[in-house]
């Protein structure tokens, strides 16, 4: 079974969610969407009908994780 990485149109998903850490007037937005049955769907926000990677799960966990702990330098 051939599992894809990437979505090409985001607008066929629904139900995106901003990160809590994207201000109103911030340019630079992530947002991603629970529920997937192949993974985390992510896109930019400023591009809403653009490409969305598609993101294992266990992956995006441990990216979450790292995030958290402060494990990721800037």
């Amino acid at each position: 079974m051939r599992i894809e990485r990437a979505i090409p149109d985001a607008s066929v998903l629904h139900g995106w969610r901003r990160s809590a850490h994207s201000g109103p007037e911030s340019g630079s937005c992530v947002e991603v969407l629970a529920g997937h049955p192949s993974g985390i769907p992510v896109r930019d926000s400023k591009s809403p009908n653009g490409p969305t990677l598609l993101i294992p799960a266990a992956g995006w966990s441990s990216f979450v994780a790292a995030v958290k702990a402060g494990r990721l330098a800037a």
